[in-house]
């Protein structure tokens, strides 16, 4: 499966996108911040 999540680098859209990745979800993460992008 795959999914597009904005804003994942924080919030509930940083929650979704870490439980995704547990559920093997090819991901497209999109988010205003780089630093904490990167971090996820």
């Amino acid at each position: 499966m795959k999914a597009l999540i904005t804003g994942a680098s924080s919030g509930i859209g940083r929650e979704i996108a870490k439980y995704l990745a547990l559920l093997k979800y090819d991901l497209i993460i999109v988010a205003r911040s780089e630093d904490k992008l990167n971090s996820l």
